[in-house]
């Protein structure tokens, strides 16, 4: 069906610094996402919509959110996140117009629903499936402890390779000077 259609599945965006954020403000699945998009990297622009994440009118929230995200155009992704609970709980994730709505979705959407093994068709319209809301949160950003040293590594080699263009130089210019 073209709503899991892998060949219309979108990448995240490689200079990302705004990200729409579904979810319950009061769920420790969002905690947990603010907590490790911010000791990773920080300092992103998070628009965040507060919606149920299970019950009756969840699906309506969740669609009305996607579409104010898409309407605005202000985010680069939108994250779709809910902490692990029950089948009954994640049901309103298999809802057929909300699995509509992201697969129509002109913004790329990356889902974190439930736990590991909890797997919905609202992952599978999705453009990315993360396995928990912390999983988008890593797959979103990049780790500021790495990047530091990656950072450091290419100054050191960068250093040692002028250090080395100086001295040829000099060498060369002694050179030219006794001859």
């Amino acid at each position: 069906s073209y709503l899991f259609d892998p060949l219309k599945k979108r990448p995240i965006p490689a200079d990302l610094t705004k990200i729409g954020v579904i979810s319950s403000t009061q769920a420790a699945g969002y905690a947990d996402f603010c907590k490790i998009i911010n000791a990773r990297w920080g300092g992103l622009n998070i628009q965040t919509a507060h919606t149920q994440v299970q019950g009756m009118d969840a699906a309506d929230q969740i669609i009305r959110a996607l579409r104010y995200f898409n309407e605005k155009a202000e985010v680069q992704i939108i994250a779709i996140i809910r902490g692990g609970g029950s089948a009954d709980d994640l049901s309103v994730f298999n809802d057929e117009k909300l699995v509509r709505e992201i697969a129509a979705s002109r913004i790329p959407v990356i889902t974190g629903i439930g736990h590991e093994v909890d797997e919905s068709l609202s992952d599978l319209a999705a453009d990315i499936r993360g396995s928990t809301p912390s999983n988008v949160a890593e797959m979103l950003t990049p780790d500021r402890k790495a990047e530091i040293v990656k950072v450091r590594q290419t100054v050191q080699r960068l250093g040692g390779k002028i250090i080395q263009e100086i001295d040829l130089n000099s060498e060369r210019a002694r050179s030219m000077v006794i001859a």
